[in-house]
């Protein structure tokens, strides 16, 4: 008699990764030191908070055991302050480490593969081998030719006696085209990306890392440059990422904008883009005398028809700006809307939460078109 064996999911309770009390307290330690913009002596005081109210710790292990750690690591080193104190900094290795959590986070999905990785449709003497063999032309490259079929397909073609391999006989795989593209990311860094109690320059700041480690990694002939923008715009290092603080300043989008199209007219490839993650109306431009016009109430005309100009400036020079606005106000969407208009680009009104999935998605979007 037959018994019939039914298969099925078997689910069994979570168990907790077995980590060490010093690789359990890292994994918070490089969360904090984002939030605190690279303030070690901050963030160990949040560790400790964290400690007190839900006991990561016990006698055997303590804080202070952990920072003495970090230092026999190499993750953070002795230095001197702005002020001319004696304090704790971060190394280029913890720096790394930090970038590769936020990718982790934000693109957790994704595998990491070889140098580049963007296809197109077009075949040809790429790196991006499609599986497809085809006959040999001329101009193919050699690396590219298929040793074992060229050898069999001779064989078939010739015969065993007198055995000769001909250009006939030859047999390469194809290859994808790939595109390469140069990618400038801004940062709006005004006074209201920390305002009515909502953190946003941090998502902002995870979403930079992971973005410069997704190139990196998995697509190094890309480029990524960084800038911010308040009163005025500036390029900024990637490993000035997790140090990024908000200031003082009004929202000078024209400042922020000049500056990404400049870059971008300096990269030899031929796709190029702008992201833009901001929250706020832009509120600040410089005249030519130098001197800021500011005006934070409502949208300025005078300010909106600057930015105006410069999305079809950038849409003349063949630079799409995708913009991430972090607001949900229905005046700011009408001026995104305007101004998307203008530059031909793309816009998403979103919140903090899915940001990074967003920009990675139209990042690979992207990666897939060729700009003439």
């Amino acid at each position: 008699m037959k018994t019939n064996k039914r298969k099925g999911f078997k689910f069994t309770s979570y168990q907790a990764p077995n980590l060490s009390p010093f690789d359990k307290l890292f994994e918070i330690f490089k969360e904090l030191i984002v939030h605190t913009s690279g303030d070690f002596d901050e963030a160990i005081d949040w560790l400790r908070e964290l400690d007190t109210e839900y006991k990561l710790t016990d006698e055997n292990y303590t804080i202070d055991d952990f920072v003495e750690d970090l230092k026999k690591k190499g993750y953070v080193k002795e230095e001197l302050k702005g002020d001319g104190t004696q304090g704790t900094g971060l190394t280029a290795k913890t720096e790394r480490l930090i970038r590769q959590q936020a990718l982790n986070q934000i693109f957790g999905n994704l595998n990491k593969s070889g140098s580049g990785n963007h296809k197109t449709k077009q075949s040809g003497a790429g790196d991006e081998f499609t599986g497809e063999l085809r006959e040999f032309q001329f101009g193919d490259s050699l690396e590219t030719i298929s040793l074992t079929e060229s050898l069999k397909n001779a064989q078939i073609n010739n015969g065993m006696d007198g055995f000769k391999i001909t250009e006939n006989d030859l047999i390469v795989e194809d290859a994808h085209f790939k595109a390469q593209m140069s990618t400038v990311l801004m940062i709006d860094i005004s006074h209201s990306m920390i305002l009515y109690g909502e953190d946003r320059i941090t998502p902002a700041k995870k979403v930079a890392m992971a973005l410069a480690e997704l190139i990196t990694t998995r697509y190094p002939k890309d480029t990524l440059d960084i800038i911010v923008f308040g009163n005025d715009a500036w390029v900024i290092s990637l490993k000035d990422v997790p140090y990024l603080t908000v200031g003082p300043y009004h929202t000078n989008t024209v400042a922020g904008l000049q500056l990404a199209m400049d870059i971008l007219r300096r990269k030899r490839n031929t796709n190029k883009q702008i992201f833009m993650i901001t929250d706020g109306k832009p509120s600040c431009v410089r005249e030519k005398d130098g001197s800021y016009y500011m005006n934070s109430n409502g949208l300025d005309e005078y300010i909106v028809e600057k930015c105006y100009t410069q999305a079809a400036q950038a849409r003349k020079l063949h630079i799409p700006i995708t913009t991430f606005m972090i607001a949900n106000d229905p005046y700011l969407q009408r001026f995104v809307n305007n101004f998307t208009e203008a530059n031909q680009g793309k816009a998403f009104y979103t919140g903090l939460k899915g940001l990074g999935e967003m920009i990675f998605q139209d990042y690979e979007a992207n990666r897939k078109k060729r700009v003439k």
